[in-house]
């Protein structure tokens, strides 16, 4: 499963020279009790366009059953939740 963001929240200036600037940002996969199951992306990072893989089978995330899972993204002042449904 691929889970794709832009993180877009200003633009950036081009010419000579500009600063660039970080945001932390974490991705966090939640089962429906709201035990975290998985932290994907928990780091700083510019502005742009990401995609994280999401493996339902890997050591962090153990291996999950078919069910509804939501996922958080935060950074800035943003955060923004979403369900999911694995299907195996």
């Amino acid at each position: 499963m691929c889970l794709t963001t832009d993180l877009y929240k200003y633009s950036i200036p081009v010419g000579a020279s500009h600063d660039l600037s970080l945001q932390n940002v974490t991705l966090i996969v939640y089962d429906v009790l709201g035990r975290e199951i998985a932290t994907l992306v928990n780091k700083e990072k510019p502005a742009g366009k990401y995609a994280v893989e999401f493996n339902s089978h890997s050591r962090e995330s153990g291996n999950l059953t078919s069910g509804v899972y939501f996922y958080r993204l935060q950074y800035s002042n943003f955060s923004q939740s979403r369900k999911m449904i694995i299907l195996k």
